[in-house]
């Protein structure tokens, strides 16, 4: 596992509970809002930490901490992730898994395996949006529609994200997301900030008016929608 960072204390993170959150470096796509370029185009810059040490961390946290979050990064193109979560699980932890879904095959392992109690799966823009969101021309976001798929006919409890910049969100944007993901069980907007390492520049969130425009116009389609990024 390439381990690039661990967060060893989040109220927010995991819902519910006291987790910490290991970061996964690279990722397989270039969203230019990306709030983390470090782990993404700079990864050369971060320094590694032994996968033993954060088990070790893990370890000495049994009975204080109750998840511990995956996230990126993209942590499903680490080939041993699955090897990790389970030796996550076996310590005793409730598991989050953080995914932009680009990797079905690699999620259905670890959903099979039952290796995860949460997912989190980022949904970057409407299907006919998606490679100028995710700064990778002519991407097919079939892989992503797969990994939808996966999530609502799994029996883990998951939940449907996306970051809101105003350079690349309208609102018939929104609807068309709505549509993609209906009867979904929770879906959350979060506001773009802008973190100052992104990996473009000149992009902005929304006011928090705007966003509960967009929050009502989208909630008849899931069992709950809620904001994030806004105080």
């Amino acid at each position: 596992m390439l381990i690039s960072g661990l967060q060893k204390l989040t109220l927010l993170d995991y819902p519910g509970l006291v987790a910490c959150t290991v970061f996964t470096g690279g990722c397989n796509l270039r969203c230019p809002f990306c709030h983390n370029a470090l782990l993404v185009t700079r990864l050369a810059e971060t320094p590694e930490i032994p996968e033993q040490e954060v088990l070790g961390f893990l370890s000495s946290r049994k009975g204080l901490l109750d998840g511990v979050v995956l996230t990126g990064g993209e942590p499903l193109l680490q080939p041993d992730a699955a090897d990790f979560l389970r030796k996550v699980r076996e310590l005793g932890f409730a598991v989050k898994l953080d995914t932009n879904g680009c990797d079905p095959a690699r999620l259905a392992e670890i959903l099979n395996q039952g290796l995860v109690d949460y997912v989190a799966m980022d949904v970057k823009n409407a299907p006919a949006r998606y490679a100028e969101t995710v700064g990778i021309p002519g991407f097919n976001p079939a892989p992503v529609e797969e990994s939808i798929r996966l999530l609502r006919k799994s029996t883990v409890d998951y939940e449907f994200r996306t970051t809101l910049v105003r350079e690349l969100h309208r609102p018939e944007d929104l609807d068309a997301i709505a549509a993609w993901l209906a009867g979904a069980p929770r879906y959350y907007l979060q506001n773009f900030v802008d973190s100052g390492n992104l990996i473009g520049r000149g992009y902005h969130g929304f006011t928090a008016e705007q966003l509960q425009g967009f929050a009502e116009r989208v909630r008849p389609f899931f069992g709950a929608v809620e904001l994030r990024g806004i105080d």
